[in-house]
């Protein structure tokens, strides 16, 4: 805790002294070797919902013993957690299951089999895929990205910047940017050249452009951006003046 940074509503701990700490709960490693701590009796109907399955008992049910959140049709199905983030998820003439679907992936397990989600976790790990550690939603400081889609020399966000909030004045080597407002009003700075870009409006930045992006507005800005060029990941940023003091 002698290096930490704040990050929104988190405290970040130095990764590198985080990743050195044995993998141990709280349990093992200090509730069983102290001689300081006390046992009270409670009864406060508490639960830590540690899993799908413990969050469907605490959810409001149908008459079919269904939780439902999102766009959810479901016929002849009983005692299921269904979550539709971003579409509808229709369920046929089953029960005990848990469906969550999101942007990232989508989840079917049967309930109290939801604990084995570890075991998909180890096979995204050994076999060096990035869902395990990426989503496709990412919050920052100013604002959030979601990235809509991507190819072998393309990716397109969708970049939502907070009102008065400002991204890191930076350069890319290996990709170009054209941004699209969407909604709100964007002020864009290229090299030594300062603009308003409007709804409906775009900008171009050429690799190796200095540039930064900020909202001036009451609302949020929204806008597209669409990234081309050899090399399009998040490690190819070249901060120059940051206010969140990120590196």
């Amino acid at each position: 805790m002698a290096d930490v940074n704040s990050d929104l509503d988190f405290v970040r701990v130095n990764k590198e002294a985080f990743l050195n700490c044995p993998e141990e709960s709280v349990d093992y490693a200090v509730m069983e070797k102290t001689k300081d701590a006390v046992v009270v009796p409670m009864d406060a109907g508490w639960s830590d919902v540690g899993s799908w399955s413990s969050l469907w008992e605490v959810s409001e049910k149908d008459e079919q013993g269904n939780s439902h959140h999102g766009d959810v049709i479901s016929h002849n199905a009983n005692n299921n957690y269904v979550f539709a983030e971003t579409g509808m998820v229709a369920t046929i003439g089953v029960e005990d299951i848990v469906v969550v679907q999101t942007k990232d992936a989508v989840l079917v397990v049967k309930k109290d089999q939801v604990q084995d989600v570890k075991k998909v976790v180890e096979v995204l790990k050994k076999a060096n895929r990035s869902e395990y550690q990426l989503h496709r939603e990412v919050y920052r400081p100013w604002g959030k990205y979601d990235s809509v889609d991507a190819g072998s020399r393309y990716q397109v966000k969708r970049i939502t910047v907070n009102p008065g909030e400002k991204l890191s004045v930076q350069m890319h080597h290996h990709r170009a940017e054209h941004w699209i407002v969407v909604s709100g009003t964007a002020s864009v700075t290229i090299d030594d050249k300062t603009m308003l870009v409007a709804e409906n409006q775009s900008v171009y930045i050429p690799i190796g452009s200095v540039h930064a992006l900020e909202n001036p507005g009451q609302i949020p800005l929204q806008l597209i951006e669409v990234q081309s060029g050899s090399y399009l990941g998040e490690d190819d940023i070249v901060r120059f003046e940051d206010r969140y003091g990120r590196a």
